[in-house]
């Protein structure tokens, strides 16, 4: 019984993650923590680094946070998964959003997948706005369905 919670909450807590990461990034990234986001909308110079990674150690520290607690303080084990599913969608984050979206690594590059390019259209309108003001499609993994719609649509024309 107990492994189909723990299965559950870290479902649950890898997908509460996009809402989450969805909030963060139009109110806080878009917003009080722009200073920390702005280089990855204009390019301000040639380092592999951006200013706008440190959000990957911010966004982490739940998930270590809370596997820590899970692990090491009793009757709090359900928090080790929460704090598992956090880490999965961390790593999804980076695969999607670092790896095949921006091409930070030379991987993934072609795609005729929908649903991947899908994202990636709707990651380029985002990126079409320059300031932190007017954005648009702040999600990652779950865009405007016109992005699906469209990525359907050209696929039977092809």
């Amino acid at each position: 019984m107990m492994t189909a919670v723990y299965i559950l909450t870290t479902i649950a807590a890898a997908l509460a993650m996009e809402a989450v990461a969805w909030l963060a990034h139009k109110y806080l990234m878009h917003g009080a923590l722009w200073n920390l986001h702005e280089d990855h909308h204009t390019k301000t110079s040639a380092s592999f680094f951006e200013k706008n990674d440190y959000f990957f150690l911010i966004f982490a520290l739940p998930g270590i946070a809370l596997m820590a607690l899970g692990s090491f303080v009793s009757g709090l084990t359900i928090l080790l998964f929460a704090g598992i599913g956090i880490t999965i969608y961390g790593f999804t984050y980076f695969l999607v959003h670092d790896v095949f979206i921006h091409q930070r690594f030379k991987l993934f590059k072609h795609t005729d997948n929908f649903y991947l390019r899908a994202i990636r259209r709707a990651h380029k309108m985002h990126h079409k706005h320059l300031g932190k003001e007017h954005g648009e499609c702040f999600g990652m993994l779950w865009v405007p369905m016109r992005y699906f719609k469209d990525e359907l649509n050209r696929k039977k024309l092809a």
